[in-house]
Order: C-alpha cells, then structure tokens, then sequence
C-alpha cells in the first residue's frame, strides 16, 4: 500500500477500533478512532481525515444500518467531497447499493481481510487526493476572475453590437461555441463573458493556449495521468478536462491541433470521458467547450489538415469577432479605456489625445487588432511628457500602413497573419520572445507560424 494519508474510523466498538488502529497504523500517515457519531463534526474540522471508515450499525439500531446512514449525510454535509467507506457486519446488496448511491465510495464487511481492505483503503486515499487537487485547481481558476476578464466588451460599432447580441442570446444555452478572428481581436475576453452569461457561471473556467503545448505533451496536459505513468510522474495530477467538468473549457488556437492530436479530442468530446496516462478506469467528464482559431477550419477541413467531424462537435454556434479596422470610432473608445488604465498604473496624467493624434489612430490599419492598440497606448502613455497625446506619439512602423486597407485580396487572414508576423519581426528587430509579445501569442506558437507561413 503506497498511499499514506489521515484517516478516521466511527465504530461503537472498541475492540474493532483497536483491531483497525493496529492494522492501519503502519499504513497511514494518521489515525484516529471515535465510538462517538456525535464527535464526526470535531473531526472533520480538526483532524480534516483523508478517508473516513464508518460503522454502518451501531447499538440504537444494530440491523438496518440507518444510524449510518445518517452519519453519512452529516459528513457530506460538511464536506460534500468527502471519501466515506462503509463497514458492517451485516452486508447486503441493497445497502451497498443504497450506500454507493447516497455518497459512499465503496463498501467492506467485517470481519475484513486484510489484504482487501488495505487495497479498499488505498484506492480510497487516491481518489481524496485527486478530489482535493481538481478542488483546490478549480477554487484557483475561481480565484482568477480580475476586473479585466469580467470588463465589458467595449465598442458601440454594429459589428460589436452583434456579438453582444449573440452573446446574451447564448446565455440560457449550453451549446459548443467555436469563437472566430484575427489574432488580437479579444476572443479570449469573448470566451469569458460566454462563460460569465451562462448556465455554468459559477462553475470553473479552464483554458488551454493548444498551440503553446508540445504535442508529446499533449495528452498529459489534457487528460491527466497517474503516479508512475512516466518517468517524472512522482504523484498523479488531474488533467484540464477533468479540472473543468462541471464548467468551461476554454480550447485556444484551436486549429493548431495535429491531426492525431485532434482524433484524441473528438475521442474525449463524444463519449463524455477520459482516461490519464497509466490509468485503466476511465473518467466521467461534463464540460461546455468554447473554441478559438484565428485560421479558416472550414478550408482546413477541404485541405485535409482538419477533421470535418471534429468542427462539427465544436461549432455548434460560429461567432466571429471583427477586426479593429472594421470598428470605426471603437478605436477611440479603446483607446480612452486603456488610456483610463495606464494612466493608473504608472501614475501619469494624461488628459487625452489630440484631434490630430486621433485621426491618425483612426487612420492607421491596425494588423494587431486591440492587442497591438492596447500595446500602442501604454507605451506612449510612458514615454510622454505632455498632458495630451500627439501623433508624435505614435510611431507606427511604417506610413504605407496608415491609411485603411479596402481590398478585399487585403482581408485574407492567411495574408493578414502573415503582415503581422513579418511587421512583429521588424519592429523587434528580430527578437522572437519581443515579437511573440507584439503578437500576444507564445513562443512557440510564433515558430509555428513562421514554419507554416515560409517565412
């Protein structure tokens, strides 16, 4: 028995508890022992068990078990994660079946034999640790809700007031969302409020950036795996599906995804469960997906580098966000707002931007979107002097982007990425980690772009 944990043993007899209290002893990091029922609260608040072994009868009532049973909805009253493991002497079908379906975890009859009752105990010790580890993850992804992921989608233009639209008529709704735009655009600020409008509000909100993970990697940042899976698999850890069920997960540069990689997605997407690396039992699992690409999957799917079956799980609902340039005045609007912001931040007092200043943001073509304009204000809020914002202020790479594009051979997102990668470049001078902060997107998602782009 590898597990070692704290565990506490309710039993109105004591020569059972002290039987237990030896056995178990070599085995557990604690124990502690009670012929009490009344005591369960004090335990669980000091002692905080592991695994709790409960006597199914006591001397009020030593045949049907129901002074147990009792017991146990106090506990999970408490603690509604908690691992309780029933004992009897009096086993039957129907109070295993009844205790498995009030909350129990699983059932042993005495006298016990050893050997089956350490591996009880160990499988029991497991699952309170993977409990308390998907727990304490999901507080922290609670915990993350800032003002800026729960701000208003700012902009008055018709393009944005159609996504607020879309956005609060999903809200009563469940469906798979797969979230379309240019990278920059605020599609993860969408998935947020998707989340923050929904049935699943107060649950946990997982993100996963996909192009950012190596794809030996994959399977183990998704799906989780077991003590000993691999070489550095000291303990087991819940994978981001699991961390999510019951919530949002959050599945970024989604169209990065290699095809095997995508087959062991769908996998998981139909049939509602997972299994970690060096695991035999699978994992129920009950998320709403929400998807983000900047790429055109539909035409990925005509080339054959994605699963047509995989975008129709995913896109039940198609929402795109328009680019900053198709915006108009929401520029302005964005820029007073991070203006407002950085002003704060780095206690400057700056009042506002010129006529001139404006006119140029206004002109300017913006490949980065609000990403590139948020990165745009805050440097000129530092580097300025002055109460107002001036064009000066703004030195945009280069004047051939400072008038709008109106082409339409212009608006293809492959030519559009490729501008922005080239432009990111030049500006960093050829730094990689600079220009994948220009871009807000990972290192490694900026080698992957430059390898698909031949540049």
């Amino acid at each position: 028995m590898e597990e070692k944990g704290k565990i506490l043993i309710i039993d109105d007899n004591e020569d059972v508890l002290f039987a237990l209290n030896l056995l178990l002893e070599p085995y557990m990091e604690k124990v502690k022992v009670t012929t009490q029922p009344a005591r369960i609260a004090h335990f669980m608040t000091t002692f905080k068990p592991d695994v709790i072994l409960l006597d199914m009868n006591f001397r009020r009532d030593a045949i049907s078990g129901q002074e147990g049973f009792d017991c146990l909805e106090q506990i999970l009253q408490i603690d509604p994660q908690a691992v309780v493991i029933f004992m009897t002497a009096y086993a039957d079908t129907d109070k295993a079946v009844r205790a498995i379906k009030e909350g129990a975890t699983d059932f042993v009859s005495k006298p016990w034999e050893k050997e089956k009752l350490l591996a009880t105990l160990s499988s029991a010790l497991k699952l309170s640790r993977s409990r308390k580890e998907v727990g304490k993850l999901q507080a922290q992804m609670l915990a993350l809700k800032t003002d800026d992921e729960l701000s208003e989608l700012i902009g008055n233009s018709p393009a944005m007031q159609k996504v607020k639209e879309t956005i609060f008529k999903l809200s009563d709704t469940d469906a798979n969302i797969l979230i379309l735009g240019e990278n920059g655009t605020g599609k993860d600020l969408v998935a947020r409020m998707l989340k923050h409008f929904s049935p699943r509000q107060e649950a946990a909100f997982v993100t996963i950036d996909l192009g950012s993970i190596p794809e030996q990697l994959f399977e183990s940042e998704l799906f989780g795996y077991e003590k000993g899976a691999f070489t550095d698999a000291r303990k087991a850890k819940p994978g981001r599906m699991e961390i999510a069920s019951g919530g949002t997960l959050f599945l970024d540069e989604i169209g990065n995804l290699s095809l095997p990689m995508q087959a062991k997605l769908l996998t998981a997407i139909e049939k509602h469960r997972i299994l970690r690396l060096g695991a035999v039992e699978p994992i129920e699992i009950d998320v709403r997906l929400i998807c983000a690409t900047n790429a055109n999957l539909h035409q990925r799917v005509a080339d054959g580098s994605f699963r047509q079956d995989l975008l129709y799980r995913i896109n039940t609902i198609e929402l795109r966000i328009p680019p900053l340039r198709e915006r108009g005045e929401d520029i302005l609007l964005l820029a007073e707002h991070f203006l407002t912001g950085y002003n704060r931040k780095y206690h400057k007092e700056v009042k506002g931007l010129t006529r001139e200043a404006k006119n140029k943001l206004l002109k300017y073509n913006w490949p980065g979107n609000v990403r590139e304009l948020q990165h745009t204000i805050e440097r000129a809020v530092i580097l300025s002097d002055n109460t107002l914002l001036r064009p000066a202020d703004f030195p945009f790479p280069t004047a051939g982007n400072e008038h709008r594009e109106s082409n339409d051979e212009e608006l293809n997102l492959e030519k559009l990425e490729r501008k922005a990668v080239e432009k990111a470049m030049r500006s960093s001078g050829g730094n990689m980690t600079r220009a994948a902060e220009l871009l807000g997107i990972t290192r490694f998602a900026l080698y992957r772009k430059i390898e698909k782009l031949g540049l």
